[in-house]
């Protein structure tokens, strides 16, 4: 399941981009809300070494997947802009069930590749790590590309609203 969130999110977000009923108040709230959730995926992207070390820095010293979590209140957002209570729950159990999943894979891959060092971290033995914020490794990690489909799923919404002249 884990590597087939990227299709499956194609197939959910097309899925929003028709069912969803956006109004004018609910695209405002629910992109209040996924900025939200940019900004911790933003902090989190500026921190990380993916594959290269165990961080313990910025929003990794309080959680383990801040990317993961940042992508659920991203998907929130978007549930709230929907404005569509069955949809909002189609949205929650797919992040729940693909995010899950990711989640336990990566642990695995962690584990496998940084053993005790990771385990340490897991059960928060090691102490937080002082590492500054860096865009260059946000650039790195190709954030930008979640920015993008935030921005134009916001703009997909917009319009929808915007065609169907509600407000």
């Amino acid at each position: 399941l884990a590597r087939y969130r990227v299709a499956l999110g194609g197939l959910m977000a097309a899925l929003t981009v028709w069912w969803a009923q956006p109004t004018a108040a609910s695209l405002a709230a629910g992109a209040a809300v996924a900025a939200i959730g940019e900004g911790l995926r933003l902090w989190a992207a500026g921190h990380v070494e993916k594959s290269r070390e165990v961080t313990s820095s910025g929003p990794y010293r309080y959680t383990r997947h801040p990317l993961y979590l940042g992508s659920t209140i991203v998907g929130v957002g978007v549930a709230v802009a929907a404005a569509d209570l069955w949809l909002g729950f189609a949205i929650v159990a797919y992040l729940a069930t693909t995010l899950t999943a990711a989640m336990r894979a990566e642990e695995a891959h962690l584990r496998e590749k940084f053993g005790d060092a990771y385990d340490a971290y897991a059960h928060r033995r090691v102490p937080p790590s002082d590492r500054r914020f860096s865009w260059a490794r946000v650039l790195h990690n190709r954030e930008h590309h979640a920015v993008a489909g935030a921005l134009a799923g916001l703009s997909l919404g917009n319009l929808s609203c915007t065609q169907a002249g509600r407000e």
